[in-house]
Parts: C-alpha cells; sequence; structure tokens
C-alpha cells in the first residue's frame, strides 16, 4: 500500500477515481465490471464513499477492502462522522488499522436530510472533521504515523459555513492538524478553483489541492448535484443544459466534452491531479482520460 502523501510526492499528473457502495449484490457486481475497465487507465488510488451516519458502513469496507485485495488497487476509505459515536469510528478505524488500508479522507459528513439541514454531533461523537483528523493523528497504535489524510475542500464555500472567511480558515486548521491532501467538491467554473487555491496559498496552505470532476450523466442529475452541494451552474453550462434536457445519452456526450475542457484549462493552471467522481460508470472517465491522454501526463501504461 502507499500513502497518499507519496503518491503525490511521485512526478507527473495524479488520477484518482471514487466510487460510491452499492446497496444489492447486483450494484456490486455491476460496480466490478465497471471498475475491470477503469483498472485499465492505471488510476493512481480508488475511494469509496461512506453514506450519512455510517449508513453504508459494512458496504463501503466490503468494497474498500475488495478493491484493495482481489483488485490490487490503492485505496482511500471515506469516513464520516455524524450520528456516529467516537468509539465507533475509532472502531472503523481500527478495522482499517488493521487491514493496513492507510488512506483515509476525513468528513464531517452530510446529515440524512441532506447537505443544508442543521448539523448535529452525536452525543459521544466528534464535532468536526477537524477533531476526527486530531484523533487519527493521535490515536493509538501508532496511528499518527501509519495514516495519510486527506480532507475536503469547497471552492465555492461550504453550505453550512458562517462565512467564506471562516470556511478558508478552517481548512487550514484541518491540515494544522495533519490533513496532508485536499479533494474538492465538484465545481463546474474552474475561476472558482483558481480563487480557492490562491486564497488558501495566501493563508499559508502548502499540501496539494485535487480537483473533483464530475462528467455530467444527465440535465436533472447535474442540477440535483449542484443544489445539493451548494455548486453554481454557469449561464454557459445552464444553457448546455437546456439543450439535452431529457436526453441523456446527449447529457453524457456534452458532460464529457464540457469536463474535458475544464480539466484542459486546470492542467493549464498546474493542478497536481483530478479526483472523478465516477458514479460507479467508467464511460466518460475513460472517454476524458483519453481526449486529452492523460496516461502520457500520469506516466501510467495504458
Amino acid at each position: 500500500m502507499t500513502k497518499l502523501v507519496d503518491i503525490y510526492a511521485r512526478d507527473g499528473l495524479t488520477f484518482s477515481i471514487e466510487f460510491f457502495p452499492p446497496k444489492t449484490d447486483e450494484g456490486m457486481e455491476s460496480l466490478f465490471n465497471e471498475v475491470q475497465e477503469l483498472k485499465k487507465l492505471n488510476p493512481a488510488f480508488c475511494s469509496v464513499t461512506y453514506g450519512a451516519g455510517g449508513a453504508t458502513q459494512g458496504r463501503t469496507l466490503e468494497v474498500v477492502k475488495r478493491l484493495h485485495f482481489r483488485e490490487k488497487l490503492e485505496v482511500m476509505c471515506h469516513l464520516t462522522i455524524v450520528g456516529q459515536s467516537q468509539a465507533t469510528v475509532k472502531e472503523v478505524i481500527g478495522d482499517l488499522w488493521g487491514c493496513e488500508i492507510e488512506n483515509i479522507i476525513a468528513l464531517a459528513g452530510d446529515p440524512p436530510d441532506g447537505p443544508t439541514a442543521p448539523w448535529k454531533a452525536h452525543p459521544d461523537g466528534f464535532h468536526n472533521s477537524r477533531e476526527l483528523v486530531n484523533a487519527i493523528m493521535r490515536g493509538q497504535h501508532g496511528w499518527w504515523n501509519f495514516f495519510s489524510i486527506a480532507v475536503a475542500g469547497f471552492p465555492e464555500i461550504h453550505p453550512r459555513a458562517e462565512s467564506r472567511e471562516t470556511d478558508l480558515k478552517f481548512l487550514k486548521e484541518k491540515i494544522d492538524a495533519g490533513a496532508q491532501v485536499v479533494i474538492t467538491q465538484l465545481f463546474f467554473d474552474n475561476e472558482d478553483y483558481y480563487r480557492y487555491v490562491e486564497d488558501l496559498r495566501a493563508l499559508g496552505v502548502t499540501v496539494p489541492i485535487v480537483p473533483g470532476m464530475l462528467p455530467i450523466k444527465s440535465a436533472e442529475q447535474c442540477r440535483r448535484f449542484a443544489n445539493m452541494c451548494g455548486a453554481r451552474i454557469p449561464p454557459r453550462l445552464d444553457e448546455l443544459l437546456r439543450q439535452v434536457e431529457g436526453d441523456d445519452e446527449a447529457a453524457i456526450e456534452m458532460g464529457i466534452e464540457y469536463c474535458a475542457e475544464q480539466c484542459q484549462g486546470l492542467l493549464d493552471f498546474g493542478v497536481p491531479g483530478f479526483h472523478f467522481y465516477s458514479l460507479n460508470k467508467a464511460r466518460s472517465v475513460v472517454a476524458i482520460h483519453e481526449k486529452l491522454n492523460l496516461g502520457a501526463l500520469t506516466g501510467a501504461a495504458v
């Protein structure tokens, strides 16, 4: 297993992919069919999401372990704290430690009613993701020397943040607590990412700030996701979505072109890598990877 901090220290672009844990055995089979296609792109690592309140904990760990042990892929496990006691969270950390899975993205997690709903800590739980990072770095069994930790960043400000300034300050506190990589929420206007990076660098944040990329699958889905995470849909994208309304095939093709265009601009800016939100589908990620010849930029043989 290779730690995130070492992955991002390599020369070249870092290409990684996110999956979510399916709810059914049929969904699990479908996911790993897609994984076979995405493995051909030689991702530096894959991540697996973790449902609100630990709702998918069992499935998340199942997918993480299968990717790690059977598919021989580097993995990063999402870990959230909402609705869970510290003991439960530490039990999961201990499970990952026992399986020698070194990479975690430490998250507060969204309430079951959505990201803008009131966030309430478990009576015996952590109050925010900074506390989770602290717990890992100060934990038992030498966790501080074992785990490599990523945290989430929000180019357009977290939906529950008091202000942009407090959100940026909190991100720096997570880095100061021991996080080594920032992976951003999705965004559709690169200017938001550029400004975010510049603001964080001005605060003294030096770790990699990796853009999270979402290839659009449908107009309805794009708007729903944007609404959930507080992402702005620029006027040009809004017009493109109108043109593919109700036509998912056309939306997928438009999404490939739009995301590839975003990625090219980000490459020109000098990003350390891309983290693709695959939605458990290979097609769009493969198409963008090929269109931009990312294999050559990562040094991966395709």
